[in-house]
């Protein structure tokens, strides 16, 4: 039987009762058809999950009661921060749900010289919480019990000024005449900081701008990716390599 993960933004607490939030009880009773006495799963994104019971499943309230807790122990050694130029349309929907599926542990949407996609204002707040909400999506179908960071989008070289400066970390951008092939890398560590550019790729004073501050072009072939591909591609080899496989 498949196992049903919640999300709840809440404190979690063996044999306690509480109601689920209005979307999730929703899709709890009119997606998944869900009745009292049928098990779930909840987690808050502290590391734990919760194995929980439905005890009311009413169009007044859905209730479930938390009967343990339990570490989840499927996180990457590896701590990839995914630095993402943002991407057209559903195009970031999907790297961030597949980043998250691959464990990135934060996620940092930028504009690039040749970024084409533009938010300010209440129309990035919006496209940050709906990111969010991808992310848990992709936790609850994943088995991850801890969601990724999502910040609000940021100039490359903003982001680039919250670097510390002592560059302890490995620090690796994306491009197609990058000096290093994953296999390459020699002791990478546990903190990996890895730039994407947007579907042009990166300008010359984006590529500077990286340089200078410590970062190593990562190439993944002789073919060039897309945007949308190449971050996802990275990750998977890095994880494979050093990570959960590794």
């Amino acid at each position: 039987m498949r196992t049903v993960r919640i999300h709840v933004e809440q404190p979690l607490t063996p044999g306690v009762e509480l109601a689920l939030p209005a979307q999730a009880a929703a899709h709890v009773v009119r997606v998944l058809r869900l009745h009292a006495g049928d098990p779930v799963v909840l987690f808050n994104g502290d590391g734990n999950d919760y194995a929980s019971e439905l005890v009311e499943t009413t169009a007044r309230a859905v209730r479930v009661r938390i009967i343990d807790a339990r570490v989840v122990g499927n996180e990457s050694p590896l701590r990839i921060t995914l630095a993402q130029a943002l991407a057209r349309g559903e195009k970031m929907d999907w790297i961030i749900q597949k980043a998250t599926e691959l464990g990135a542990t934060a996620i940092v949407p930028l504009f690039t010289e040749r970024s084409e996609v533009r938010l300010d204002g209440a129309r990035a707040d919006k496209r940050l919480a709906h990111w969010r909400a991808v992310a848990i999506g992709a936790c609850e179908q994943c088995g991850r019990a801890r969601v990724p960071g999502i910040t609000a989008p940021l100039p490359l070289d903003a982001w680039l000024a919250t670097l510390p400066q002592a560059k302890t970390e490995t620090r690796l951008a994306l491009l197609p005449e990058g000096e290093l092939g994953a296999r390459a890398l020699e002791h990478p560590g546990t903190e990996i900081r890895l730039a994407v550019g947007p579907e042009g790729g990166f300008a010359s004073k984006d590529i500077a701008a990286l340089r200078a501050d410590g970062f190593r072009g990562l190439s993944l072939g002789p073919r060039v990716l897309r945007t949308e591909t190449a971050g996802t591609a990275a990750l998977a080899a890095l994880q494979a390599i050093y990570g959960d496989a590794g």
